[in-house]
C-alpha cells in the first residue's frame, strides 16, 4: 500500500535523533539531512524518534522543527512528524475554526479514514483540544452542512463486506426520489450516507445507475454553485472512490493560478503511507502526466524534495 521508500539499512532511533539534532547546530539548518531522515520513516519510526529526542535532549522534536524551519517547508515536515491520528485532529480543528461552506477538509477525514483511524482521530482531538470534534463541528457549522457533518464526523461504519441487496434496492430507490424532489438536506439521504458502510453504499449506489440509468454524481449536479451539492458529491466519491477525490484535490491544487501549497501538503502527507500509489496512477491517466512530475514543476526547493521523498520518489 504505502509508496514510502525506507532505506535498506536504517540507522538506529538513536543515530536519527543524533543527526537531527545536528542539523539545527551551527549556522543554518541542514534541511537535507532532516528530509534524509524524517522523509524515509514511517510512522511508528517517527514516533519513536519523537519519543527519543525527548528523552534525550529534554525537548520536543516538533518544537525544535518550529523553531528553525519556515513557510511550506515547515508546515509539511511538522504535519509528517505527528502522528496520523493527531495530523488529522490538526487538520479538523484548523477546518472548524476557518470553517465555510466550501471548505470539504472535514467530509474528507470522515469519509476517507477507516472507522478505527476516525475514532483515532477523535481521541486524538479530546487529548490536544480538550473537547470533542463533534460538538466543535456542530458550533462552527450551520444549516444543512451541520445536518451532515456532524453525523459524519461521529460515524464509525461496519467495515465488513458483507451486503444486504434487497437494502441496496430499496435506499437506491429512497434516494432517487429524494432527489427527484430536490429534497437533498432529506434525513433519508443524510442517514444512508452518514451510517452505512462504504460497501453498502457502493451496492445501493451501483444499484441506483443500473435501476435509473444514471449516476447519483450527475443528478447531484442541477446546480453547479450549490456548495451543499458540491459536499454531498464528493461525500459519495470520498466513500466509493476516494482516489478520484484526492486527484481532483490535487490536480486543482496545482494548475490554479499559484499553488494551493495548503492542499497539497494535506494530501501528500496524508496519503503518503494510505493509497498515494492509487492516487498517482489516478492522477497520470487523467492529466497524462506523472504526478511527481507536476508537483516538481511547481513547487521548490527543500519543500519539493520533501514532497517527492514522501511519495516514493527514488532520487529525492
Amino acid at each position: 500500500m504505502s509508496t514510502l521508500i525506507v532505506p535498506a539499512t536504517i540507522p538506529s532511533v538513536s543515530e536519527d535523533c543524533e543527526q537531527l539534532r545536528k542539523a539545527f547546530e551551527g549556522w543554518g539548518t541542514n534541511e537535507k539531512l532532516i528530509i534524509s531522515i524524517l522523509g524515509h520513516r514511517n510512522a511508528a519510526q517517527r514516533k519513536l524518534i519523537r519519543q527519543t529526542y525527548a528523552e534525550t535532549y529534554g525537548e520536543d522534536l516538533l518544537k525544535a522543527l518550529d523553531k528553525e524551519l519556515t513557510h511550506d517547508f515547515e508546515r509539511a515536515v511538522l504535519l509528517w512528524a505527528l502522528e496520523p491520528a493527531e495530523r488529522d485532529a490538526l487538520l479538523a480543528n484548523e477546518a472548524t475554526k476557518r470553517w465555510t461552506s466550501s471548505n470539504q477538509v472535514l467530509m474528507e477525514i470522515a469519509c476517507t479514514r477507516s472507522s478505527h483511524d476516525l475514532l483515532l482521530a477523535r481521541q486524538a482531538y479530546h487529548a490536544r483540544y480538550k473537547k470533542s470534534l463533534e460538538e466543535d463541528v456542530a458550533y462552527h457549522t450551520t444549516g444543512d452542512f451541520r445536518k451532515l457533518l456532524v453525523p459524519l464526523v461521529s460515524a464509525y461504519r461496519y467495515e465488513g463486506d458483507e451486503v444486504n441487496m434487497t437494502l441496496a434496492k430499496s435506499e437506491a430507490k429512497l434516494l432517487q426520489e429524494k432527489i427527484s424532489k430536490k429534497a437533498y438536506n432529506d434525513e433519508d439521504l443524510i442517514r444512508i450516507l452518514t451510517t452505512r458502510s462504504k460497501a453498502q453504499i457502493n451496492a445501493t449506489l451501483n444499484h441506483y445507475k443500473n435501476e435509473f440509468k444514471n449516476d447519483i454524481e450527475k443528478d447531484l449536479e442541477a446546480d453547479p454553485k450549490d456548495e451543499f451539492l458540491s459536499i454531498l458529491r464528493a461525500t459519495i466519491k470520498c466513500l466509493t472512490r476516494s482516489e478520484e477525490y484526492f486527484e481532483k484535490v490535487l490536480r486543482l491544487a496545482i494548475n490554479k493560478q499559484g499553488t494551493d501549497e495548503g492542499a497539497l501538503t494535506r494530501v501528500v502527507t496524508t496519503r503518503a503511507e494510505i493509497d498515494m500509489k492509487i492516487i498517482k496512477d489516478e492522477y497520470h491517466k487523467r492529466n497524462s502526466v506523472p504526478l511527481d512530475h507536476a508537483i516538481a514543476k511547481d513547487t521548490r526547493g527543500d519543500y519539493e524534495d520533501l514532497l517527492l521523498a514522501l511519495m516514493g520518489h527514488g532520487d529525492a
